[in-house]
């Protein structure tokens, strides 16, 4: 009987040890990093001003950005919204005034001068009221961040697309069309 209790103790044990292993392994490859913004709106949205808040859970992988280049070769935008959607969740965006929502694609580029970027693009959750008056803005499926984190203090900032697509142009460079005005970026801070 105690041959029984000792060997169910060790086992779970085990099972702890090889659960928190794992887990300690897997946030030493990402921490999971915050990000605080200030949206400034330019243009027709000038003197509006939003908080974005970004929270990082881990970045895309090469196969996720190859899926989105097959996807937008096969059916442009709309495809790479469709993608997106089947990914699951690399972190979650929220604005101000909203619940927020998943966010499907992360990536993180070092730049020469030490800084990094990060690059966010995700499906973008259409409102009712653009589903019920077929508003033009549903075309624009997708939400595109860019965030320019500098070593320095108070020199970080980027941009926020709400609502835009892909498109090839003449030249098939790779062009985004936004719905309304780029949204700038200061006031970054970031925490881990």
């Amino acid at each position: 009987m105690k041959l029984q209790q000792h060997l169910k103790v060790t086992w779970f044990a085990a099972l702890i040890l090889l659960v928190f292993g794992f887990t300690a392994f897997a946030q030493e490859e990402h921490k999971r990093e915050f990000i605080q913004a200030t949206a400034q709106g330019t243009s027709t949205q000038l003197g509006r001003m939003i908080s974005i808040d970004l929270t990082i859970n881990e970045h895309s992988t090469a196969d996720d950005q190859k899926a989105l280049i097959e996807a937008f070769e096969q059916k442009g935008s709309e495809g790479v919204a469709n993608a997106l959607h089947k990914m699951h969740s690399k972190g979650r965006i929220a604005i101000t005034g909203t619940l927020g929502y998943d966010v499907a694609y992360i990536r993180e580029f070092k730049m020469p001068d030490g800084s990094r970027k990060i690059r966010v693009i995700t499906d973008r959750p259409i409102t009712f009221g653009e589903a019920w008056s077929a508003s033009r803005s549903q075309d624009y499926n997708l939400s595109a961040l860019e965030i320019i984190i500098s070593e320095e203090k108070g020199k970080s900032h980027g941009t926020l697309l709400p609502a835009c697509q892909f498109k090839i142009d003449k030249e098939k460079a790779l062009q985004i069309e936004t719905f309304q005005n780029p949204w700038k970026l200061m006031n970054v801070q970031v925490r881990k």
